[in-house]
């Protein structure tokens, strides 16, 4: 009787453990690069989104009109961290949409006009609630992205 000699494979089960490690790490950094985690702050945006609700961020500084954006709070001081530092808005206007009346007065414009290339219109859900209408225009480049969903 002959016996067989059996190759033995090496232990793949480090290697898969290593290569496992590998793509959850770079699938943590593409999300993170592209999705964020925002409590909101107030009841501006109620009944849609209530004071402490979390809200998942789709990044992107391309908002559409009726997209909840999060944008950097504009109402700082020179040397101040705005308090809250981020702010939840629904989109009214982007660049070339007429500009609201109730806004006309906020960013200085005549009846007629139109958002300019790069600015935002934005409005609270609420009746109450710091938006454009006290701001005026929100830069695109503030703009952290739109909401996917409540968390």
């Amino acid at each position: 009787m002959t016996r067989r000699a059996v190759a033995r494979r090496p232990d793949s089960l480090p290697v898969l453990a290593g290569v496992t490690v590998l793509l959850c790490g770079t699938a943590a950094i593409v999300l993170r690069s592209r999705l964020a985690l925002v409590r909101v702050t107030g009841s501006s945006m109620a009944p849609t989104f209530a004071d402490g609700d979390r809200l998942l961020v789709r990044r992107t500084v391309r908002p559409r009109r009726g997209d909840v954006a999060v944008f950097r709070n504009p109402v700082a001081g020179p040397d101040t961290e705005p308090d809250p530092p981020w702010l939840v808005k629904r989109v009214a206007a982007v660049p070339g949409d007429r500009v609201p009346e109730e806004t006309l007065a906020a960013v200085g414009a005549a009846r007629g006009a139109v958002v300019p290339p790069g600015r935002l219109i934005v409005r609270g859900d609420a009746e109450r609630s710091l938006d454009s209408r006290q701001f005026g225009y929100v830069s695109a480049t503030m703009v952290l992205g739109t909401v996917l969903r409540p968390l």
